[in-house]
């Protein structure tokens, strides 16, 4: 673990929320493309393995990529909110939420487990999920924060001005957009490290005007992608439990 990262959020409280499999379960498959994957092809196979899983044929599994630029809509994105996508492709998914942007930069997780070997409960699986990228904002001395009014983790902006109310500035370091398909997850979660963040301005950033968008690097933390992958897969062990790298 390279020198100045935490392992646990500032307190002592993170993580807040476990959400382990039952015991004698195997590992979660852990697996990192090692190149941009399109994202019609990630839908494919993510759908194709989660089906596998909810059969039974397939240990449950998370799949760390990075997608070409481009935007996606969830259930509830409104066209208001796709405000110029300047030649990137649009994708209408299934998953929960609105528009985002993936690209670059961006470290994605397609995160798919079985829910009838952990927790029936799709909220506690959210704020676990929310946890998993708190404890890993925490290893960078990054105080990332869940709203209970807005989904994904905010940092606060002290250096930015103010908000119209006064309130101060906050901006979205990761987002969350999930599936469950007979008690089995997919999609999953974004984390920013080094994004182009003038893509974001392409579309309302899951709805939400008034706030902005950041990365790890914006907050002026150079970091390396595996240094991110091997710290998420720590977090996520302290939250869901142990992996096996395929």
């Amino acid at each position: 673990m390279a020198a100045g990262r935490r392992v646990v959020a500032p307190g002592g409280r993170w993580p807040a929320h476990h959400f382990p499999a039952a015991a004698g379960s195997p590992p979660v498959e852990w697996t990192v493309a090692d190149q941009p994957i399109a994202y019609d092809t990630a839908l494919a196979a993510m759908e194709a393995h989660a089906a596998a899983l909810a059969q039974g044929d397939v240990r449950e599994r998370v799949w760390l990529l990075e997608h070409p630029p481009l935007y996606t809509a969830g259930t509830s994105a409104r066209d208001g909110d796709l405000v110029d996508a300047g030649g990137l492709p649009v994708f209408r998914t299934g998953r929960g939420g609105q528009f985002t942007y993936h690209g670059p930069g961006q470290r994605v997780a397609y995160v798919m487990l079985d829910l009838k070997r952990r927790r029936q409960d799709v909220r506690a699986f959210v704020v676990a999920l929310e946890d998993w990228l708190i404890g890993t904002l925490a290893a960078f001395n990054v105080s990332g924060e869940r709203r209970a009014d807005r989904i994904g983790v905010w940092v606060r902006r002290p250096d930015k001005p103010p908000l119209a109310t006064g309130a101060m500035a906050e901006d979205k370091i990761a987002a969350l957009g999930i599936r469950v398909r007979r008690w089995v997850t997919f999609h999953g979660i974004s984390l920013n490290v080094e994004p182009d963040l003038a893509h974001f301005s392409g579309i309302v950033p899951c709805g939400i005007r008034e706030y902005g968008v950041t990365s790890l690097v914006d907050l002026g933390i150079p970091v390396a992608m595996p240094e991110v992958d091997s710290v998420l897969r720590d977090s996520f062990e302290a939250v869901f439990g142990p992996t096996v790298r395929i």
